[in-house]
Order: C-alpha cells, then structure tokens, then sequence
C-alpha cells in the first residue's frame, strides 16, 4: 500500500471559505430562539456552517425534520437579500437584507389570543 504525501498548497490558492453566522447574526437568532424555547414551541437547534450556505435549523423535537431553516447566502446579498426563513415545507417565509426584519415572521407565533 502506498501511501501519498498531502499536495502543498500553492501560492496564490485559496481554500474555499465556509460561510459562517456573525457573533451579532447569532445574538439576534439566539435570543429569538430562547423566547421561544420558554414559550414552549422549539426544544433543539442545529448549525451547518457550508460552503455557500450557513443555516440555522430549529426544531420541535430533536429527531425529526426542522421547523424553521434561518439561512444566510452571501451570493444573494445584491439580488433578494443576504437572509432567508424557510418552513418545514420548503417554502420561503421571509427573505431581506436585516436579519431582525426577516426573524419578525417567526416572532409572530409567540402572539396568542387569550380567552
């Protein structure tokens, strides 16, 4: 068996970045996930930091599919707007450039009718 030594890096070469959630993005997104954790409606989270997408997953219970995907895609910074709220059915909630704006379609669950 050979074994093969790893292929130096070139100058000049770039490895491709992972996109990745700001500390402030993450504050944002947190503090909306605790309020709702108290409220009772979500109990897990996830973290995918990829190549082109970062995503932020919540979840009812933590062996099924997301409720919500909170996606951030830089390439879409100049077009539809850099952040995006997805349902669990794929459809597009909310998208836009401030991530505050966007989360409002999620906060509007914690609103009840009170009998």
């Amino acid at each position: 068996m050979t074994v093969q030594p790893p292929i130096p890096m070139r100058p000049g070469f770039k490895a491709p970045e992972q996109v990745a959630f700001h500390r402030t993005e993450l504050t944002v997104i947190l503090s909306l996930y605790g309020r709702m954790v108290a409220a009772g409606e979500w109990r897990d989270y996830g973290i995918s930091n990829l190549r082109d997408v970062a995503v932020f997953s919540v979840f009812k219970r933590t062996a099924e599919n997301p409720l919500y995907r909170i996606e951030k895609r830089p390439k879409l910074r100049n077009r539809q707007g850099l952040y995006a709220v997805i349902g669990m059915d794929g459809q597009v909630l909310k998208r836009g450039h401030d991530l505050k704006t966007v989360l409002r379609v999620l906060e509007s669950k914690l609103i009840r009718v009170v009998d």
